[in-house]
């Protein structure tokens, strides 16, 4: 596998007003071909070919930088979605290998409402067109606190299966599956709270990945989609359960609003979020996009360290 070319700025540590930034001006990783993409999620084959699934569509690489279009994610839309979404779109799935099966948790919304639902699919490929929709596993409606979408599944320590999902309304929730139907468990029904921020801020796309005994929570804090006018920041908290409690850096709990940004716009990178987290043979890969100056949705790919403390630090 070819290095992962960097483009880093200069680290200049920067620390906000609330104490819960603390992040170092890094650009994106260089990748090339096609690479306009959002809510991208990253699958690597035994053959050594990655694919990265996004709202857009799947992307796909040989050696992690040089990108090409890879088609739509399902061959017919599953049925119910254009209940949710009108154009009969997805959004933000999340894939990844369970046993020898390949598992996507997917969204269809539209923007503004919480009449939402998450769906999965399965495969056994892992290649765009191979999916079967096996239907809704979590959904809101309007008058609901909570948004049904950027579901992201995890699979804690003990091999209980969890989803964590949320975007705007009350934040970040979480839910027991069942590891046998990959749906909500029927005895425990329980939505757990995991992070939320007061109005105006919004915190969105949870992605939970576990290293160094902890389990930390990657968001995205504040503005999506608004091309090289967006907010989006990435933001991490971390705990010892996967039902938290998630604190930051500064030991704020993220359902009080903390979370410490480590990834926000800087040069022509705007609006860094939609995350997820990969891990491959050279370690933890952070995968997100960013808007360039023309507003266009940008892949963006960087290695993912950690610091003496533990905390996550983008490389």
């Amino acid at each position: 596998m070819g290095a992962l070319a960097l483009l880093c700025a200069a680290a200049v540590a920067v620390s906000g007003v609330d104490g819960t930034v603390a992040w170092a001006a890094t650009g994106p990783g260089v990748v090339t071909g096609d690479t306009i993409v959002h809510d991208p999620s990253m699958l690597k084959l035994g053959d050594g070919r990655y694919y990265i699934y996004s709202t857009v569509g799947v992307l796909t690489s040989t050696d992690r930088t040089r990108f090409s279009n890879a088609g739509a994610i399902f061959g017919s839309m599953p049925g119910w979605v254009k209940t949710y979404n009108p154009k009969n779109e997805v959004w933000a799935p999340d894939v990844s290998l369970r046993g020898s099966k390949y598992l996507m948790y997917y969204a269809a919304s539209s923007f503004g409402s919480n009449a939402s639902a998450i769906g999965l699919a399965s495969s056994s490929t892992g290649k765009p067109g191979s999916w079967k929709d096996q239907g809704i596993v979590y959904a809101s409606r309007s008058g609901d606190d909570y948004n049904a979408i950027d579901g992201n599944l995890v699979v804690d320590g003990s091999g209980k299966w969890w989803l964590a999902f949320g975007s705007f309304w009350s934040g970040i929730k979480l839910i027991q599956l069942d590891p046998g139907t990959g749906k909500q468990l029927a005895s425990n029904t329980f939505r757990y709270s995991l992070a939320s921020r007061p109005s105006p801020g919004a915190v969105e796309a949870p992605f939970i990945q576990q290293a160094n005994g902890w389990y930390y929570l990657f968001v995205s804090f504040d503005a999506c989609c608004k091309g090289a006018s967006s907010t989006y920041r990435i933001a991490v908290g971390r705990a010892r359960s996967v039902t938290g409690l998630y604190l930051d850096r500064a030991g704020v709990d993220m359902r009080n609003g903390g979370g410490t940004v480590i990834h926000a716009g800087q040069g022509s990178m705007h609006g860094p979020g939609g995350q997820s987290v990969f891990r491959d043979g050279d370690g933890d890969i952070l995968v997100y996009h960013y808007y360039d100056d023309r507003g266009d949705a940008r892949l963006g790919i960087n290695r993912l360290g950690y610091d003496s403390k533990g905390w996550p630090v983008v490389q």
